[in-house]
């Protein structure tokens, strides 16, 4: 099998709220967008990157706040309140601790300059390397077992 490794960036707060759903978590990027969860499959590994505590919070927290894997189904629409519908898939996260990302600054392979590393950020969901979602891992204390590492 064939796994990729993404991060997917949300404020702590909806990333939490992915992780600590009630059977198993979620994952819902670009504001509920489709198209970045369709290049997602079942058995990658994903884990989050908070900015912020809140959506468009000043606080700079910085942080990897959950860490797990894809699993099996499409994607899928939930309703949100108000009209919004937000498309979804469903996501095994391992225990982890969430913890800063600027200690691993110089240690991750997707951060071409360490003095502009919040760049890739931008993009809400991209791929990374085995080498980065390992580092991300132990720096969470997360369990390797569960994340089939």
């Amino acid at each position: 099998m064939n796994r990729r490794n993404w991060i997917a960036v949300a404020s702590a707060e909806h990333a939490r709220r992915g992780r600590d759903h009630a059977g198993v978590g979620f994952m819902q990027v670009g504001h509920g967008k489709l198209a970045p969860l369709q290049r997602v499959a079942p058995g990658d590994r994903v884990a989050y990157y908070a900015p912020a505590t809140v959506l468009r919070g000043s606080d700079k927290l910085q942080s990897f706040v959950s860490i797990g894997v894809v699993q099996k189904g499409d994607p899928y629409q939930v309703e949100m309140g108000d009209g919004f519908v937000a498309w979804r898939r469903d996501v095994g996260y391992a225990a982890a601790q969430e913890t800063s990302i600027l200690p691993l600054v110089d240690h991750l392979d997707f951060i071409e300059d360490p003095k502009r590393w919040g760049y890739k950020f931008r993009f809400g969901l991209f791929e990374i390397s085995d080498h980065d979602i390992h580092l991300i891992a132990g720096a969470m204390n997360a369990s390797i077992r569960a994340l089939n590492l």
